[in-house]
């Protein structure tokens, strides 16, 4: 295979009866289909191997890592792989747009997300340090407490929308608190974030909006100590600058609501579409676990990560990648990869090899709290709403349309109305032990 000049970014594979450069598959655009992705980490498996060349935004090439031994590789291995998005040539060569869609997610932050080796373990210590002191028992007490009031809310009506009545508000009200942000700042910091990472263009203002409702409450967290994960940070002997801070609470709160919502309303979506496996929980033979566990294989709550940059020239999933290169985490077609998958494609209950949270030194931190919440969401839900049923057709639930997160549009249900407390009692608030 030939490559091309560096100039030209990201070689493309090529074709090999003609040797023509076979295009790169868009990962971006209004009308991506989230139902059809599963189908394309397939075609691109087919035609390039565990390494496909794709483009991310117009004009924007990288490449797409799907093969599950490949993304461990990437994930483990910093020498030859950086999380610097400043050694990322196109962005060097000044041929990403400055109003690109894409560089609120990429552009490089003082955060450990962006970091390598000593930088990075020392913004991870304090952070891992943070979420470490958070109380397990208040943390699940709270999320039931928020559940409890989110249900009563809407279960006189006998119908809900579990996405935008429940998993989309429970995660926000309970990271907001473990940020020490109150319910209003809370509300506008997820718009905010929302709009980060939709990439459109109306992004960078969201990104902007996003750090000064951060900054403030860095501030405010100078002044007066509280017991929540902002505090830890800026007390943390690792001595985080403030900017430091605030870019490592943007990781934080963007990798954990918008993951822990989507994992919410696809584990629900599994238990009212699955009667075998809704049988199978209610007889005691499969736990919760089980089916956050199937969430985690089958439909990871971000299907596709940003990203990596080469180190040096190489031949990595048989592409031959230049300098600079940018590789995105294919989580969802790693998971998917055949090489590792029973004869039936089916990933084994129990088995947690998954690549949902990432591998490697940036293992995602917060995968445990991010469980906790999950779990104790769809145990509050299941014995408030023992009778849930799916309102529509299967077939006509939607994905949202992202290359980025997997995360149900809608999940329309209806149940008989229970006799619920109309005053439950005020949500106590998550706080580390610090």
């Amino acid at each position: 295979m030939t490559s091309p000049p560096a100039a030209a970014g990201p070689p493309s594979a090529r074709c090999p009866v003609t040797g023509a450069p076979a295009p790169a598959a868009a990962l971006h655009g209004p009308d991506l289909d989230g139902d059809a992705m599963p189908a394309l980490y397939e075609r691109l498996r087919g035609a390039h191997g565990p390494v496909a060349p794709v483009s991310i935004a117009p004009g924007v090439d990288a490449w797409l890592v799907i093969g599950h031994r490949e993304l461990l590789q990437l994930t483990r291995d910093e020498q030859d792989f950086s999380h610097d998005p400043r050694r990322w040539s196109l962005l060097r060569e000044g041929r990403v747009p400055a109003d690109s869609p894409i560089l609120p997610m990429v552009g490089w932050r003082p955060a450990l997300l962006f970091a390598d080796g000593q930088q990075h373990r020392r913004m991870r210590a304090a952070v891992s340090a943070a979420l470490a002191g958070i109380n397990g028992h208040e943390l699940r007490r709270s999320v039931r407490a928020a559940a409890e009031q989110l249900i009563v809310s809407f279960a006189e009506r006998s119908e809900a929308d579990l996405v935008a009545d429940y998993a989309r508000k429970l995660p926000m009200r309970v990271i907001t608190a473990l940020l020490g942000v109150d319910d209003q700042t809370g509300r506008h910091l997820v718009e905010a974030v929302a709009g980060t990472v939709a990439a459109t263009s109306a992004s960078a203002d969201a990104s902007k909006r996003m750090g000064a409702i951060l900054l403030q409450l860095i501030e405010e967290k100078r002044r007066r100590r509280g017991n929540d994960i902002t505090s830890a940070l800026l007390h943390h002997p690792a001595r985080l600058t403030d900017e430091e801070v605030l870019h490592n609470l943007v990781v934080m709160f963007v990798a954990g609501n918008q993951t822990t919502v989507n994992w919410i309303a696809t584990t629900l979506r599994i238990l009212l579409c699955d009667p075998q496996f809704r049988s199978s929980l209610t007889g005691g033979h499969l736990s919760v676990d089980d089916a956050l566990d199937l969430v985690l294989w089958r439909f990871p709550p971000t299907q596709n990560f940003p990203a990596r940059y080469a180190t040096r020239d190489m031949t990595f999933g048989g592409q031959p990648i230049r300098t600079g290169d940018m590789l995105i985490l294919g989580l969802a077609g790693a998971n998917a990869d055949p090489r590792i998958l029973p004869e039936d494609g089916a990933p084994v209950v129990g088995n947690r090899s998954h690549l949902a949270f990432g591998a490697g030194p940036h293992i995602c931190p917060a995968q445990d709290p991010a469980r906790l919440i999950t779990r104790t969401a769809v145990d509050t839900i299941r014995h408030r709403l023992p009778d849930l049923e799916l309102a529509i057709p299967q077939g006509d639930l939607e994905w949202i349309k992202s290359p980025w997160s997997k995360g149900l549009a809608a999940l329309p249900v209806h149940f008989t109305a229970p006799v619920l407390p109309q005053h439950p009692a005020p949500t106590p608030e998550p706080h580390a032990v610090l």
